[in-house]
Formats: C-alpha cells, structure tokens, sequence
C-alpha cells in the first residue's frame, strides 16, 4: 500500500484529495495547520470525516516548523508527497502578505527538505493559475512566461516553482507542479466566491460583484481537479537525456525531472452567468453591488489543459451549473439553510 503524505489536509481540496486518494486503496498522512484564516470548525469536520477510515492518520503542525514535519516524514516515510497547505486568497495577502513569506516560501522550502532527505519517488506541489499574472494570450499553456505576477500570494506560488526547479535539478526529485483554476465545489472556502455569493443571496445582503461582472473565470469543480491530481501521482517527471529531449508542448525542464501541468475546465465562463446559476440553484434573486476591479486581480482566466490530457488521458469536463447545483445542495444541508 503506497503511503502519500498531504500537506493541508484539512483543507478544502486537501480533503477531496484525501479522501479520493483513501478510495483508491492509498494511506493517507495529513498534515495541516488548523489555522484560522477561515472558520477552523468546517476544517476539524473534514478531518474528522477522514479519520473514520483506518487508513487516514494525521498531525497538526505548521509549515514553518521543519523539526515537526521532518519527525513526521521520518515516521511515517511516505512514498509521495502531495503539497497542498499554503497560505490561500489572492486579496488577503494585500491585507497580511507576511503570512504568505512564511507559509509559501519557508514552509515550501521545509517540504522540499523532507522531500530531499527521504528521496520520495514523486513529489508534487500546487502552484495556481494566479502566476500568469498580465499575461493576456489565453488559454494560458505552461510553455509561456509567467514574470509578472500582480500579488504577493502570486509572486510566492511563483517562488515556489523556481525552487522546485532548483531542487529537481540539483537532487534528481521528480517534481511536479500543478497550477490551479478557479476551484469550487462541496465544502469549499468561506471566503471564496461561490461560497459568499450563496451566503449573501440566502440572507438577503448584497453581493459584491468586481470589475461590474464583466470578469471571466475558468471554474474548475473539485472533483475534476482531485482526479487530475491523482493521476499525475503516477506519472512522474524524468530527466531528459539530452535538451532537444522534450516533446512539443510538453514543459518539461529540459535539465531537471520538473514539470508544470494546468488543471483546469479549459472553459472560460462569465462571472454574471455563474451568478445567474446560483440564482436559479437557489431559486432566489441576488441583491447585486457591482464594484470596480479590486487590486491584484485580473479580468480573465482560462486554461489550457491539453498537457493534463497527454499526460494522464483525462480531461476535468464538469459543467459549472452541476457544479454549483452539487455546493447549493451541501451548502443547504450543512448549514441548515
């Protein structure tokens, strides 16, 4: 039985990853933070639904604390580490940017260590779609340049990738990055936008809507996500023979086993139709304050997934409306709504 370790397992997709990874016969070790970025109850449930499996055990320690996650990786000696905790929400980090220093580059570093020194057959660690930053050719393809990241929480995730590079290069560790887009589904973040649009519709406040709703986003539901990351589990990078070794379209380095792989619906949906289907999911009509564009945000994101597909022969394909329709009926059973 192969043993991952997933860091942020308490967390909205370290959770869905869990407990996907459990169904497929893998021991999980989790490890997570607890912190109180959002409401720590939601993430003690999760937890507490994935430890009723026997094959579910975990530790609660932050990122920044090397000698706890090493003792835990020395333990429990997995073969794969899933790193998922960070310090998540692109406009909170114009808020508390020290938060993301700390938990996205020293606690990235701390993993890549643990990472190092047990020589794990495959390592993989998420990035986000947020480090295309200005770029404006979409689809987004890993081939093309990401320099101008627009936050800190962007600049960091970015960060994390140029390390992953160094230590794949220097150590020979299979490295896979995979960069999110837009995810959302059952148990999801309370300060994300499916959440709080839900929220605020149920209880009859207004809903801030950026940018006057003229914004695009490539919604990626959870479960499609999950699914891609499970298969990338087995399809660790390697390092190409010579540097005219690496397929077109493929991003893999041509001097290290690292590799970056969008995950994403490669659909690019506006944000007043995603509204509109929670509107009718819930049968009820937002109070709409249309705001201008927030600092640090950008007006589209859509992916290219074909790399995803020629990897692993999967492709997410989630449509957004039995997406939201899937979190409206958690949301209204969870919280008695």
């Amino acid at each position: 039985m192969q043993t991952v370790l997933v860091t942020g397992s308490a967390g909205f997709i370290g959770y869905h990853l869990s407990q996907r990874l459990l169904d497929e016969g893998f021991r999980v070790v989790g490890f997570d933070g607890m912190t109180d970025y959002y409401d720590v109850r939601l993430k003690e449930r999760r937890h507490q639904m994935l430890l009723q499996n026997q094959h579910f055990s975990c530790e609660i320690g932050m990122l920044e604390d090397f000698d706890t996650l090493q003792a835990l990786c020395s333990q429990e000696k997995p073969d794969v580490i899933v790193h998922l905790a960070a310090q998540a929400g692109v406009r909170y980090s114009l808020e508390n940017p020290r938060a993301y220093i700390d938990a996205n580059i020293v606690g990235t570093f701390n993993v890549m260590e643990c990472a190092r020194i047990l020589g794990v057959d495959h390592l993989l660690m998420a990035s986000t779609s947020s480090v295309y930053g200005a770029n404006e050719d979409m689809p987004f393809i890993e081939t093309e340049k990401a320099d101008t990241p627009l936050t800190i929480y962007a600049a960091t995730k970015k960060a994390g990738e140029a390390m992953g590079h160094s230590y794949a290069h220097l150590w020979d560790l299979p490295i896979t990055m995979f960069r999110f887009f837009t995810v959302y589904g059952p148990w999801g973040r309370p300060d994300m936008a499916l959440f709080k649009f839900t929220k605020g519709i149920l209880e009859g406040t207004p809903i801030d809507i950026y940018n006057h709703g003229d914004m695009f986003r490539d919604f990626t539901y959870v479960d499609d996500l999950v699914k891609g990351i499970h298969l990338l589990i087995d399809t660790p990078p390697k390092r190409p023979k010579t540097t005219h070794d690496v397929p077109d379209g493929d991003s893999l380095s041509p001097v290290a086993p690292f590799r970056i792989v969008n995950i994403g619906n490669s659909d690019k949906v506006r944000l007043l139709d995603f509204i509109e289907a929670i509107e009718v999911e819930l049968g009820q009509k937002a109070i709409r304050n249309y705001m201008d564009m927030q600092t640090g945000d950008v007006p589209a994101t859509w992916a290219n997934a074909d790399l995803l597909k020629t990897l692993t022969g999967y492709q997410p394909k989630t449509n957004f409306h039995q997406g939201v329709k899937a979190f409206v009926a958690w949301y209204r059973t969870y919280y008695s709504a």
